[in-house]
């Protein structure tokens, strides 16, 4: 039976990104798999890569040495079959938690040797869910294409093949009125929720369904 580590590295818990990992990782389920979903916000007190070369030293080759809120999930990802990821874009980027989990998957498998750069022999597939407010459309415009492309290159590279799904013009909030933004449609928001989010969460099990 396959092992599918799902991770949510969204705060907000029951949203967009976070439903999105959970069909995900139903459709990974219900394709045979043992599925572990994480709430990376919901774990203790975790940091991103602390540059301590711990995982370059002969004894602990390959395996980051800190031990925080991430040391058991990265201990769970090295013996999966797959990986889902699943992030909203914060500020142009994946948030703070992806990429500390980020930095420590990717780091720790960096040899810094010409003749083997990667010392992962265990390569699995990679799912990476992202979710944006923005639409879809704009993502070469704004330079987000660019920015999921090199977390793509660098996956593929230390991880395994990794297909990027994106769902743009999310619905952030229930109820816009409480706030004073100008720049959204309320209607359009929820219109556009209710019509296409239920396809993306048909894609994401499907995605999930895939990687078994």
């Amino acid at each position: 039976m396959k092992y599918i580590v799902a991770v949510n590295a969204s705060p907000r818990s029951g949203w967009n990104t976070s439903q999105l990992v959970e069909a995900a990782a139903k459709g990974a389920k219900e394709a045979g798999a043992t599925v572990d979903i994480i709430d990376l916000y919901k774990l203790e007190p975790f940091q991103g890569c602390i540059s301590c070369f711990g995982c370059k030293l002969p004894r602990t080759f390959g395996r980051c040495v800190s031990k925080d809120g991430l040391s058991e999930v990265l201990d769970k990802i090295r013996k999966a079959d797959g990986l889902i990821l699943g992030s909203p874009n914060y500020l142009g980027n994946l948030t703070a938690g992806f990429r500390a989990l980020y930095e420590r998957l990717i780091f720790q498998s960096l040899t810094y040797n010409k003749e083997r750069p990667n010392c992962n022999e265990h390569m699995i597939l990679v799912l990476l869910i992202t979710t944006s407010n923005c639409d879809e459309s704009i993502y070469d415009k704004i330079g987000y294409t660019s920015m999921l492309e090199g977390y793509k290159q660098m996956l593929e590279r230390f991880v395994g093949p990794t297909k990027i799904m994106i769902c743009g013009n999310t619905l952030q909030v229930d109820d816009y009125s409480k706030y004073n933004w100008t720049i959204f449609d309320p209607a359009q928001k929820k219109a556009h929720h209710e019509t296409v989010f239920p396809l993306k969460l048909k894609e994401a099990y499907e995605l999930g369904a895939r990687l078994v």
